[in-house]
């Protein structure tokens, strides 16, 4: 791939690069304000990251071969609505959502919950960005998408 390429924008590739960077500041965050959380924090940041690292590669296996980092559905892929996909429409960027808040609960890190929600925000504007060529891909996307809640399973 050319620098040209990645210039253009044309499959999404600022999101990527974008998301790379919201992701390591929130990872990073910690060390801005952290301390390592006790109790309920803990054990709750600890399971959502968990949960999330298992949605991701959940998701990430039942992508199989359409798996990209990019928003632009890959030429030959196909639409994929069954397993996780079955309870919310984006489960690898909701995984990486909910590994970043449990991450700063873990850490009891102010900037890293403020990383979470600014990765929350991203992976929306993302997802939306793929939804539209999404639609223009598969006539029964409508359909999904009114079926099935976006980022966190039956809220949102």
């Amino acid at each position: 791939m050319s620098t040209q390429d990645w210039l253009s924008n044309r499959r999404g590739e600022w999101y990527v690069v974008a998301q790379a960077v919201v992701m390591t500041a929130a990872l990073f965050a910690p060390i801005l304000d952290g301390r390592l959380g006790t109790g309920i924090a803990l054990a709750a940041g600890a399971a959502l990251s968990i949960a999330g690292l298992a949605i991701v590669v959940i998701g990430s296996i039942r992508l199989g071969r359409n798996l990209s980092p990019f928003p632009k559905p890959r030429d030959d892929g196909g639409l994929v609505r069954e397993g996780i996909f079955s309870l919310v429409r984006h489960p690898i960027y909701s995984g990486f959502i909910f590994l970043t808040l449990g991450w700063s609960l873990v850490w009891t890190s102010l900037a890293g919950l403020i990383g979470a929600l600014i990765l929350l925000a991203l992976f929306d504007i993302k997802a939306r960005r793929e939804e539209r060529w999404l639609e223009t891909k598969f006539a029964e996307y409508a359909e999904y998408r009114r079926r099935v809640k976006k980022l966190i399973p039956f809220v949102y």
